[in-house]
C-alpha cells in the first residue's frame, strides 16, 4: 500500500511484482514446514437431517466459508453506512474531497490495502487448511489473480463479489465432480474452465466503459 501511494507508481506492476516475490518467499520461508497432511480445520455438519452420506458429505460447511459469506454482507453494509466505510469510498472516488475533509488519502489507502491483504490471506489459508489440506509451492494455481477479474466482473461490489465467487468455485468443481462419477475423459480440460471462464470474463470486460463501470473514481486517474 505504502508502494502504491509513490508518485507515478504503476499499481499493476507492483502487484505483480509482489506477488511474484511473495510466491518465491513464501517457499522459501515454508519448505521446511511441508508435510503430506497437515491438521485442517473441522467441517461444521450441516446434514445430520438426511441419512443419504453424499448429501451429508456436500452439506459439509467450513467455517471460512461460513465467515465468508458474513464479510461479504458486512462489507456492503459497512460501505454504505458507517463513516469509515464512507471515508474509504470517498478517498477511493475522490482525494481532493477527502483531502478539503481532512483526511489522510495515504494513510486510508495504506490501512485498506493492509485489511485487503489481510482478508485476501485469509481466504488462501483455505487451501492449505482446509481443501486440499496441505502446503506446497504453488498451491493457489493462480486463484489470486483469478480473484481480481472476480473483482471487475463483480464491479466492486462486495455481494456481488461473493456470488461470482460461488460461479468461480462451480468451475473449479466440475472437474473434480466429474471425476467422482466416473467421467475421466477431458478431465484435465474441465480442470481448466475457471481458468477459461476468467479469460471469457476479461474479454467481456475489455472496453473502457464497462470494465471501469463501478470502479472508485481514482482508479482511472493517473497520479
Amino acid at each position: 500500500g505504502m508502494i502504491c501511494n509513490l508518485p507515478r507508481v504503476n499499481d499493476i506492476a507492483v502487484g505483480i511484482g509482489l506477488m511474484l516475490f511473495g510466491t518465491g518467499f513464501a517457499f522459501f520461508l515454508g519448505k521446511p514446514f511441508i508435510q503430506p497432511k497437515a491438521p485442517v480445520l473441522p467441517s461444521i455438519p450441516f446434514g445430520q437431517w438426511t441419512g443419504l452420506p453424499q448429501l451429508q458429505s456436500a452439506l459439509q460447511m467450513n467455517p471460512l466459508f461460513l465467515i465468508g459469506i458474513a464479510l461479504a454482507f458486512i462489507l456492503a453494509w459497512a460501505f454504505r453506512s458507517t463513516r469509515w466505510g464512507l471515508v474509504v469510498r470517498m478517498v477511493g472516488d475522490s482525494s481532493d474531497a477527502a483531502r478539503a475533509m481532512g483526511y489522510s488519502v495515504n494513510a486510508v489507502r495504506t490501512l485498506s490495502t493492509a485489511a485487503g491483504g489481510f482478508l485476501a490471506g485469509v481466504g488462501g489459508s483455505f487451501l492449505s487448511l482446509y481443501y486440499p489440506g496441505s502446503w506446497s509451492e504453488g498451491l493457489s494455481s493462480g486463484q489470486g489473480l483469478m480473484a481480481v477479474a472476480l473483482v471487475i466482473f463483480a464491479r466492486w461490489s462486495p455481494v456481488k463479489c461473493f456470488l461470482a465467487a460461488l460461479l468461480f468455485g462451480g468451475a473449479g468443481a466440475l472437474g473434480p465432480a466429474l471425476q467422482s462419477v466416473g467421467v475421466t475423459s477431458g478431465y484435465y480440460l474441465f480442470n481448466a474452465a475457471p481458468y477459461v471462464l476468467t479469460l471469457a470474463i476479461m474479454i467481456a470486460t475489455c472496453s473502457t466503459r464497462r470494465s471501469l463501470a463501478g470502479a472508485p473514481g481514482e482508479l482511472s486517474i493517473n497520479r
